[in-house]
């Protein structure tokens, strides 16, 4: 059985959740709208007031045909393989309107967050890039969106990956523990521009 914390708002767990149970939340999530309204600002990198921005790059090396095996990991969602987060999903590649549950473990919980892809796009021109975001739904500790992408730049042909976000806190339990949120947040950026170092380097060998 799952426990839930009696008195605080969202998927805060005290026992780690069944992959039936994680089925049923995507399920129950997937009729739900987006908990913030501007969706696919990510898309412009004009975030709306009220949001704290992050934005984190790394690049991966060079060449098309890294830029592709960049663009395959992304679509499997490899930059989540990591070992205190989880993705789960019902579809093989991200697409506009698939619902997520993110899994994570820290101070003794499992935490249980829902998002909807707001979009998916693939551009030539300035750059040659691949990308998708998510945004929050009602069963998420924070309130956002977040766009995760790769991209090629002619110029020098460099490979990047590009993540870039903007939250604020939705529940109870992430307002009162900000500071920690905030670290766990940038936790991930660093954790996932490795996960992405990783997929690569091991398409390469």
């Amino acid at each position: 059985m799952v426990f839930e914390i009696e008195g605080i708002d969202g998927m805060f767990l005290l026992q780690q959740p069944t992959a039936k149970q994680i089925d049923e939340f995507i399920a129950i999530q997937a009729q739900q709208e987006l908990s913030y309204a501007s969706r696919g600002a990510t898309h412009t990198q004009t975030p709306p007031d009220g949001f704290q921005v992050d934005h984190n790059r790394i690049c991966l090396g060079q060449g098309r045909v890294l830029y592709e095996q960049a663009k395959r990991a992304l679509q499997d969602w490899q930059h989540f393989r990591l070992n205190w987060v989880s993705l789960h999903r019902q579809a093989a590649v991200p697409e506009s309107g698939q619902t997520v549950a993110i899994l994570a473990h820290a101070l003794g919980l499992w935490i249980l967050n829902a998002c909807q892809v707001v979009y998916v796009l693939e551009e030539t021109e300035p750059v040659q890039r691949y990308a998708f975001a998510y945004g929050t739904l009602p069963e998420h500790a924070e309130c956002g969106e977040e766009r995760f992408q790769v991209e090629w730049q002619a110029d020098d042909d460099s490979v990047w990956y590009d993540l870039y976000a903007f939250s604020r806190p939705q529940q109870l339990l992430s307002k009162i523990t900000y500071p920690y949120v905030r670290h766990k947040q940038k936790q991930f950026a660093r954790d996932s521009l490795q996960a992405m170092q990783r997929a690569v380097a091991i398409h390469e060998k």
